[in-house]
């Protein structure tokens, strides 16, 4: 299935990242080959446009010889909305930017410029071996750009004993969105978490379902879960409030028991089953869809995302100029995930999510075949040429921390999404081996590094480099990425 259309969209969505640019053309080109069909990995289009910004932005500091993370921050949005530098290059008003404290905090937790310091203090004394440090920061637009996938449903059940079944529209394929919808219906419910149990995903119980896809899983599954739930809650509560003469406003559910204005109280369970002897319904259904998006794919205006999930994060890294290879020392990420439902799985996502973006900008490489009967053939198809990343690569300073921060857009308990976005804060780690090979090749030259860094890029923008007139000469310079 050819998805070009909707992977390109997302990345002229994101070819800005957290920059107000007030004067920007982009030309998107989508090329037939003789190559099989490719579908879309984390992130659906959007590292792509985030790498090209990050790469200009990395090439504006050289020719100005200032510290990159400076013109970063002199470009982002305005984090007041109103004053103007507060609308992306598709239209969409930004009005929950908080990208200013979060890398302020990072900055300072990471202690950034003493180690920017102690690498040049190191690059100048040291001619095989290079280090480079960096400061991305990642501004994700969270919604399906196609509008219509941004609906869900669910069903819950809760029977005579007082065990509770959900269903819903989404897949788990490890992300821990099954536990995080468990959560939900716990939470509403004000029953014990042992107490929910998920049912498989099927389209019999619940039918047009979206793709678990945009990072949405949880954002639009959680309040078509929440919804279901609070229609099982409201008849509940009126029985309570009934049999105590209350009123059901003031119904209290809360660890297994449901408490009434007057203080008088049932367990859930015996409450439960005085609703099935009352023939109360004890199911529902839930549907929920995202509000205040529209998105004009001809003109490329609009507000396709409801929200956006910020990130930033601080790698230093080193090479070996004669070998090329390159080696991760630390890593520092500060993301925003708003009102965190599961802080664990949060972080297991940042993490998981960094090393596969590290992966894709150092090691994973596709190689197709050029001449012959095999020409168009993919020859890096298994893991003895496709080289991702394992748990070696993973540095011994290895720093991840939620940023305090509630979502603004009214999201399942003000959370933010978390899967796509800590993707691309391994931009960073590209970013600094570029600093390091910046450092191996000269302060004026220009810097022509492939992605992915693989050793044989790395010598490459190495050699070619260390030939090139300098900036004052030409001031080109970039990174390509596959």
């Amino acid at each position: 299935m050819d998805l070009s259309g909707a992977v390109n969209e997302r990345t002229l969505c994101h070819i800005g990242n957290a920059y107000y640019l007030d004067a920007v053309a982009v030309r998107s080109l989508r090329c037939r080959t003789h190559t099989v069909s490719n579908t879309a990995f984390r992130g659906f289009g959007g590292p792509q446009g985030l790498f090209l910004i990050e790469s200009v932005m990395d090439d504006i500091a050289r020719y100005l010889h200032q510290d990159p993370l400076a013109v970063r921050c002199a470009n982002f949005f305005a984090e007041v909305p109103g004053d103007g530098r507060d609308h992306t290059h598709y239209g969409a008003e930004v009005r929950d930017f908080v990208l200013g404290p979060l890398v302020a905090q990072l900055v300072d937790s990471s202690d950034y410029h003493r180690r920017r310091a102690a690498v040049a203090k190191f690059n100048g004394t040291h001619q095989v071996i290079k280090r480079g440090i960096a400061l991305t920061p990642v501004m994700f637009g969270i919604s399906f750009n196609a509008v219509q996938f941004n609906q869900a449903g669910a069903a819950v059940y809760v029977y005579q004993d007082g065990s509770v079944a959900v269903t819903h529209g989404g897949t788990e394929m490890g992300q821990g969105l099954y536990t995080k919808m468990r959560q939900v219906a716990a939470t509403e419910l004000g029953v014990p978490l042992d107490r929910v149990r998920l049912l498989p995903t099927d389209t019999s119980r619940v039918a047009n379902t979206s793709a678990t896809a945009a990072s949405s899983g949880t954002d639009l599954n959680g309040m078509a879960v929440h919804n279901a739930c609070a229609k099982i809650r409201a008849r509940l509560a009126q029985l309570a409030a009934h049999l105590s003469q209350t009123a059901a406003e003031q119904v209290v559910f809360a660890d297994g028991w449901v408490t009434a204005a007057n203080g008088q109280n049932w367990s859930f369970n015996d409450l439960v089953k005085q609703a099935y002897l009352a023939r109360i319904q004890l199911w529902d259904s839930g549907f929920y869809l995202t509000p205040e998006i529209h998105y004009d794919g001809a003109q490329h205006l609009g507000r396709p995302f409801f929200y956006y999930a910020y990130g930033a994060a601080v790698s230093e890294v080193a090479i070996d100029t004669l070998t090329g290879e390159s080696r991760v020392l630390g890593v520092d990420i500060l993301h925003d995930v708003g009102r965190s439902m599961n802080p664990a799985i949060d972080i297991g996502q940042i993490e998981g999510g960094f090393v596969q973006g590290m992966g894709w900008l150092t090691s994973e490489e596709l190689f197709w075949c050029q001449k012959g009967d095999r020409a168009g053939q993919l020859m890096t198809h298994a893991p003895s040429t496709y080289k991702i990343p394992t748990a070696y690569d993973v540095p011994a300073h290895w720093q991840v921390a939620l940023f305090d921060n509630q979502n603004m857009a009214d999201t399942i308990y003000r959370s933010k999404a978390v899967g796509e976005p800590p993707f691309m804060l391994a931009i960073s780690v590209f970013s600094a081996i570029r600093q390091a090979v910046q450092a191996a090749a000269g302060e004026d030259q220009i810097v022509n590094l492939a992605a992915p860094a693989t050793p044989e890029a790395i010598l490459k923008a190495i050699t070619e480099s260390q030939g090139r007139y300098s900036n004052s000469a030409s001031g080109g310079g970039g990174a390509v990425v596959a």
